[in-house]
């Protein structure tokens, strides 16, 4: 029969081998908020492979698509808490509001000038790596998303004529820059929460929505979108987050197998995002939606407008000195 010192001693034995068997085989939590078997699902698993591929098994990454681990703005502060290892998905700016920079309405021009402006070592990823790191969150790469546009539930005159004054209310995220916008593309603003804003649009609250692009329409409101105005909104990008401390309690090797599968992961993005939008118009299409053409006449005349009137406001709500040393450096790009 064991001894009480012979029971301490074997488990004391089994869980220095727990505790080994924790530190030879770890798996990070990676939340992202579209279902399974979407680009971002299928990006996301191909980094874990690649993680797990570069440790020998030993480190491993498990994905939790379509906010199965709370809602992105919730996420973000459970990356910061160390609760959540990792997330792919938009920024929330409810806990800074300098975030907002980055969603400034017409930052980039085309996709070349947005992979400068948002691409590794450009001023708004360190700016934004800056922002989350006094979170307690590291950045480690990018996917960009698609340029935005408008979602209606109905044929409205003027769609893409920021001049036309609308009889239309659309849903915004309740954030200012979105408002703001809204309002200067010549549109009602309702601001709403995500969770809320089919059932606004299905049940007429409102006649569309704003804060999203092609992909995101498609995912969520297709079976409400009738019309889509690709009036290249704002410039949407996710970044790849972790939790700062987990990232740190990682050996050497497996911290050098996350940082270069996240390269590859935003490498690979950057290369196929402009066609993946197209695909998405096209998926609406093939749901029943018009596309509204939108002239560059039309495209300039509207970045003009936001950028005089809108970039004003948000550059003081964040703090100006701050935002126009900032901008100023990455215009210049």
């Amino acid at each position: 029969m064991f001894t009480s010192l012979s029971k301490k001693l074997v488990l004391a034995a089994s869980l220095s081998l727990a505790t080994l068997g924790v530190a030879e085989a770890a798996t990070l939590k990676l939340s992202h908020v579209r279902p399974q078997g979407t680009a971002i699902d299928k990006d996301a698993a191909q980094f874990a492979e690649a993680v797990k591929a570069a440790t020998d098994g030993k480190l491993k990454v498990k994905l939790y698509p379509a906010n199965a681990l709370g809602d992105y703005t919730v996420v973000q502060e459970r990356v910061g808490l160390g609760a959540v290892d990792m997330a792919v998905q938009p920024i929330a700016s409810s806990v800074d509001k300098r975030f907002q920079i980055v969603s400034l309405p017409y930052m980039a021009q085309d996709w070349a000038d947005a992979q400068k402006k948002f691409g590794p070592g450009s001023v708004m990823r360190n700016t934004v790596s800056d922002l989350y790191k006094q979170q307690g969150i590291k950045v480690l790469g990018a996917w960009p998303v698609y340029f935005g546009g408008v979602a209606l539930n109905k044929d409205v005159e003027g769609a893409a004529d920021a001049d036309v004054s609308k009889a239309a209310k659309v849903r915004v995220p309740p954030i200012k820059v979105f408002q703001l916008l809204a309002d200067n593309l010549g549109y009602i603003g309702s601001p709403l929460p995500f969770s809320e804003a089919f059932t606004a649009v299905q049940t007429g609250v409102v006649d569309g929505v704003i804060g999203s692009g092609a992909e995101g329409y498609y995912a969520s409101f297709r079976d409400v979108t009738k019309y889509y105005v690709p009036i290249n909104t704002h410039f949407e990008v996710w970044y790849l987050l972790i939790n700062e401390e987990r990232f740190n309690d990682l050996k050497a090797d497996q911290q050098q197998a996350v940082a270069q599968a996240a390269l590859e992961f935003e490498n690979r993005r950057w290369e196929t995002a402009e066609k993946d939008q197209a695909a998405n118009e096209q998926r609406l299409v093939d749901a029943g939606a018009t596309i509204v053409k939108v002239t560059p006449e039309q495209l300039a005349a509207t970045a003009a407008k936001v950028k005089q009137n809108v970039w004003p406001e948000i550059v003081n709500d964040i703090g100006k000195e701050w935002a126009d040393k900032i901008l100023k450096a990455a215009m210049a790009e």
